[in-house]
């Protein structure tokens, strides 16, 4: 096989490096803010079936750019803000690593004379799903590659397909159970809650739109978001609810936030804001007291801030560090953002981001 023309998955010659000179492939895809996250690794919904879990999250405009280039014929090179950049032989990517996750899915394809450029308007390890979007704008843009090449494949996946294919990457090189809620956000955009299917491994999951475009566009005045200035490491505090669930401790306090996040989205959807703030905030108490460390001096004051103005307020994804998001009327909103922006305030690099709701997941970006 000649340098720069590698199988892809159908087992013919593909060349990247030609498929990516006459253009760049550019995709992007939005982060997300949720609500009862954790419920869609398997490990918790399968046992909790009888109580139909659910995961609300909220696509947000603030995306991840992932840009396919060409490069040297036989490497990857994969260039990230907040990482050091890295290039690799195409025969040794490195999975081990901070980019490991983005060399696997490269390399999943055959892919190779490709360098992979990442942007995200998100600060990095902000709790925002930052890196399973990466992913998902990465595959969308690898299959990409492959149909304008003339390599096969679907011309036009599906999005939920896309965010599969790429929570299964993640899953084998994290080596752990990992959800879906993160990929699902990011490949279809909007305001939904996903209802987790134990019985049925081929269709884990049903979408159920909670919100119309116009619906989550005046939802945008009952939100407010806060970058804590931390960076964010949630797999101590996974691994940990994981192993206190496997061992039976707080299987009551599991069993409530499913009853929660079920009554959180139903709130959402009747426009019901003070019951969807309070099924919130219940939450975020339930999961403090199981692991205090989910949030520190500042999101404390954070949280008691927004409580003390009746709205809801929660850290995204697994916490201990990242953001924190409120919901609450518009006027409790506009006193609790001045409120935040002082407390950020004496915290460097802390700082309240844009809330805008992406009604599109995946999209093609002119390179």
């Amino acid at each position: 096989m000649t340098s720069g023309r590698r199988r892809h998955l159908g087992g013919e010659p593909f060349d990247w490096v030609g498929s990516l000179e006459g253009e760049p492939v550019v995709f992007s895809a939005p982060c997300r803010v949720d609500m009862g996250g954790t419920l869609d690794l398997p490990t918790f919904f399968v046992p909790l079936a009888p109580l139909h879990p659910c995961t609300v999250n909220l696509a947000l405009e603030l995306r991840t750019t992932v840009r396919l280039e060409p490069h040297v014929r036989g490497r990857l090179k994969v260039s990230s803000r907040g990482f050091p950049g890295l290039d690799a032989p195409r025969d040794r990517p490195p999975f081990r690593h901070p980019l490991g996750l983005f060399f696997a899915a490269a390399a999943m394809f055959g892919a190779e004379g490709v360098h992979v450029r990442i942007d995200s308007a998100s600060p990095p390890r902000s709790g925002l799903g930052g890196s399973s979007v990466a992913a998902v704008a990465l595959v969308r843009a690898l299959l990409e590659v492959r149909r304008r090449g003339g390599g096969g494949g679907d011309i036009a996946p599906e999005p939920a397909r896309v965010a599969r294919i790429a929570q299964a990457i993640e899953e084998a090189v994290a080596g752990v159970p990992c959800g879906m809620q993160d990929q699902l956000a990011a490949a279809c955009g909007g305001v939904n809650a996903w209802e987790w299917k134990a019985a049925d491994p081929a269709a884990p999951f049903r979408r159920r739109r909670l919100l119309s475009r116009t619906g989550a566009k005046r939802l945008e005045k009952s939100l407010l978001l806060a970058y804590l200035g931390v960076p964010h490491d949630s797999a101590d505090v996974n691994g940990r609810w994981i192993r206190d669930f496997l061992a039976g401790r707080g299987r009551a306090a599991w069993r409530e936030i499913a009853s929660l996040s079920r009554s959180f989205a139903a709130a959402l959807q009747e426009g019901d804001l003070p019951r969807a703030a309070e099924a919130m905030s219940r939450e975020t108490a339930i999961r403090r007291r199981m692991t205090p460390e989910v949030v520190d001096e500042l999101g404390r004051r954070l949280l008691d801030a927004a409580r003390r103005r009746a709205c809801g307020a929660r850290f995204t994804g697994a916490g201990a560090g990242g953001c924190l998001w409120a919901l609450g009327p518009p006027e409790a909103i506009a006193g609790l953002q001045a409120e935040w922006a002082e407390l950020l305030a004496p915290r460097p690099g802390a700082a309240l981001l844009p809330v805008g709701i992406a009604g599109r997941g995946l999209r093609a970006e002119r390179p």
